[in-house]
């Protein structure tokens, strides 16, 4: 899911990272830097409870409702992209560590704000359906911006 949406959100200038269709005010750039921030949740504070370091730690969270998505505007496609990027390089590091641990039923900690335990499995289905939800978002919008369709990136040719 990771590939796919990389692919879908891949290439974007300005304003196809800002396009919004409908009534909806959701774009790719929001997408984008919200998914970075799942990543960047998911493996480390819900796993081990260590501070998910900037732009997450000091966003400001109470005071600006959807701040990831809402903030996204006011970065460029080349600081959207290697957030994202290094968000998913980092939680592969980390998922693939609490692996060697203690494997997938190994109880983690949800978050500090939720006072609730549950698997590793449990924490890697919910990035799953996170990534379900905003992919059939991302299909929407690309197809908006210039027309891109399809369910799976271009593989090359076997030869």
């Amino acid at each position: 899911m990771r590939v796919t949406f990389r692919w879908k959100t891949g290439g974007l200038d300005v304003a196809g990272l800002a396009t919004t269709i409908g009534a909806s005010r959701l774009t790719m750039g929001g997408l984008i830097k919200h998914l970075a921030g799942v990543e960047v949740m998911k493996a480390g504070p819900e796993i081990d409870g260590s501070s998910p370091g900037e732009p997450w730690a000091s966003a400001p969270w109470d005071e600006v409702q959807d701040w990831d998505f809402t903030s996204a505007g006011q970065d460029s496609p080349e600081q959207l992209y290697a957030l994202y990027d290094a968000a998913v390089a980092q939680a592969q590091s980390r998922l693939e560590a609490a692996l060697d641990r203690g494997g997938l039923d190994q109880r983690i900690a949800l978050s500090d704000q939720v006072d609730l335990e549950v698997s590793l499995r449990r924490n890697l289905f919910d990035l799953i359906e996170e990534y379900s939800r905003h992919l059939g978002h991302a299909d929407l919008i690309r197809e908006a911006v210039d027309g891109q369709v399809g369910l799976d990136p271009p593989y090359p040719e076997a030869s």
